[in-house]
C-alpha cells in the first residue's frame, strides 16, 4: 500500500472524505498495525499470543447517507492508498476481490443489527503497509468497525469491534484466520504487549519497554494467495489424528511436544504440529519473563524463527538473511519473522 510523505492522522482522513463526498463525516476512528513478538500461527489453533501495537495506523471517516425508499442501502468507499473507488451494495453483498471487502465486510452485519436503512460513505487513510505481515487488514476492519457502528448509533467496545472485524475477515473476506490481529489492533496498550489465549478470548498484559526494529523485505504477502490456508488445512488434520489417541484433546495448541513425537504423524504434519505446540511454550516463556522483569530471551526469538523455518516452512531467504545477520550485530538479543510469513517483516529485538 502506498504512503504518503506525512502520517495519516484524524484531519487528513476528515479532509479526504469532505473532498470526495462533499460533507463533514460523522465520525473518525483509527487503529493500529501489529507486530507479533513471538507466537506465530499459534491463534488459528487454540494457543497463545503475544502481540504489540506499531505507531503506524489506518484512519476511517465514516457518514450516513439517506437511502432512497425501495433501494437497497450502498456503501460507497475511498482511500488515499487506493485508486479505486469502491461502490457496493450492503443488502446481501457478495465478495468482490477488491479493497473495499474488508469495509463491506464489516459494514454490512452492523447496517443490518441496527434496523436502518441508511447507505455509508467511507473515506481511508493509512500508512500501515499492506502485504508486510503488520495486519493492515485487521486496522482497516477495526477501525470501520469503530466509525461505522458509532455513525449508526451503536458504538462498539473494543473487544466486540475486534470481533465483528475477525468476522468479517473470516466469512466474508474468506481468510481463516485466527482471532490475533484484530485483537492486536483493537486492545494493545503503550508499553506493554498484549497476552491473548485464542482458544478463549481471555487476554490481559505484559510490560514490554525494548526498543524493537521492523525490517520489511519486500516481498509482498497476500494472506488468500499464500500458502496460509493449506498450513490450516494441515494442522486440522493433524489434530484430527492425535484425537484417534487423545480423544479429549481441545486444541493442537494444547498437545504435550511429547505427545506430538509420540504419535508419529505423517510429514509434514508431524513438523507442522510440533512447532504449534512449542511456540505456544515459547509464549509462555515469554510472558513469564517480562512479568519478572525480564526480557525475552535470544533462545525464544530465534528459536520461534527456526522453527517456522524448519518445521512451519513459512519462512524465505530473504527473512532468514536479515535473521542471521541482525543476531550477529552488538545489542541486538534476538529477532525472527513477524506474521505468517512467505514474505513481509521481521523483528530485532534489543
Amino acid at each position: 500500500m502506498r504512503t504518503s510523505a506525512a502520517p495519516p492522522d484524524a484531519a487528513s482522513v476528515r479532509a479526504l472524505f469532505v473532498e470526495r463526498f462533499g460533507r463533514e463525516p460523522e465520525h473518525v476512528a483509527s487503529a493500529p498495525g501489529r507486530v507479533n513478538l513471538i507466537g506465530e500461527h499459534t491463534d488459528y489453533n487454540g494457543g497463545e499470543v503475544l502481540p504489540i501495537a506499531i505507531s503506524r495506523r489506518t484512519w476511517v471517516a465514516a457518514g450516513r447517507r439517506a437511502t432512497d425508499d425501495g433501494v437497497s442501502p450502498v456503501l460507497r468507499a475511498v482511500s488515499v492508498n487506493q485508486p479505486a473507488i469502491g461502490t457496493t451494495t450492503l443488502d446481501a453483498p457478495r465478495r468482490s476481490g477488491e479493497w473495499w471487502d474488508y469495509l463491506t465486510g464489516v459494514a454490512a452485519p452492523l447496517l443490518a443489527a441496527s434496523g436502518r436503512s441508511d447507505s455509508i460513505d467511507v473515506a481511508v487513510a493509512s500508512d500501515v503497509p499492506s502485504g508486510a505481515g503488520l495486519s493492515s487488514s485487521a486496522a482497516l476492519e477495526v477501525a470501520t468497525a469503530l466509525a461505522v457502528s458509532s455513525v449508526l448509533g451503536q458504538r462498539l467496545e473494543l473487544q466486540e469491534a475486534a470481533m465483528t472485524a475477525w468476522r468479517a475477515e473470516t466469512g466474508f473476506v474468506g481468510v481463516a484466520c485466527g482471532i490475533m490481529d484484530q485483537f492486536a489492533s483493537a486492545l494493545c496498550r503503550a508499553g506493554e504487549a498484549l497476552h491473548l489465549e485464542c482458544d478463549t478470548a481471555r487476554y490481559d498484559y505484559a510490560p514490554f519497554g525494548d526498543a524493537l526494529l521492523i525490517f520489511d523485505t519486500a516481498i509482498p504477502r497476500s494472506l488468500r494467495m499464500s500458502h496460509y490456508n493449506e498450513r490450516r488445512a494441515e494442522c486440522d488434520e493433524a489434530l484430527r489424528l492425535l484425537r484417534e489417541r487423545w480423544p479429549d484433546l481441545p486444541s493442537l495448541a494444547a498437545a504435550e511436544p511429547e505427545q506430538v513425537l509420540e504419535a508419529r504423524l505423517p510429514s509434514p504434519l508431524d513438523g507442522r504440529a510440533l512447532h504449534v505446540s512449542r511456540e505456544t511454550r515459547r509464549v509462555r516463556d515469554a510472558v513469564a519473563a517480562l512479568r519478572a522483569g525480564h526480557r525475552i530471551s535470544r533462545e525464544l526469538l530465534v528459536g520461534s524463527h527456526e522453527s517456522l523455518r524448519d518445521l512451519y516452512d513459512c519462512s524465505r531467504p530473504e527473512l532468514d538473511w536479515v535473521v542471521e545477520r541482525a543476531i550477529t550485530l552488538p545489542g541486538v538479543r534476538g529477532a525472527r519473522l513477524t506474521g505468517a510469513g512467505w514474505g513481509g517483516c521481521a523483528i530485532v529485538v534489543g
